[in-house]
């Protein structure tokens, strides 16, 4: 299994942006996928996840209402779309299997 984060960038404060991240393997749809976090000095946190088929979701009480996971089991894709960004979202974002497959992260700073 191999996972590819992409979408990560420099934006502003109240901005948006769109995550994805591809997986390359076998039997994707069988994976929940999660997006995890982790800024500068800080631990790696869990942020959302969403079952196999895209039927349920949960979001870290940080970003509810401001985040938005969702998957295409034909792209082999999860994505996060975030919405009303705010500079303590700064951080590698990762998308992680339930697996325990991990990405190598994708750098969202939010700046003005």
């Amino acid at each position: 299994v191999q996972l590819v984060e992409s979408g990560g960038g420099l934006v502003q404060p109240g901005g948006s942006l769109r995550l994805s991240c591809t997986f390359s393997g076998l039997s994707f749809s069988s994976y929940g996928m999660s997006w995890y976090r982790q800024a500068p000095g800080k631990e790696r946190e869990w942020v959302a996840g969403v079952t196999g088929t895209g039927s349920s979701t949960l979001y870290a009480d940080s970003v509810k209402g401001r985040f938005t996971i969702s998957r295409d089991n034909a792209k082999n894709t999860v994505y996060l779309q975030m919405s009303s960004l705010k500079p303590e979202d700064t951080a590698v974002y990762y998308c992680k299997t339930s697996g325990g497959h991990w990405g190598q992260g994708t750098q969202v700073t939010v700046s003005s």
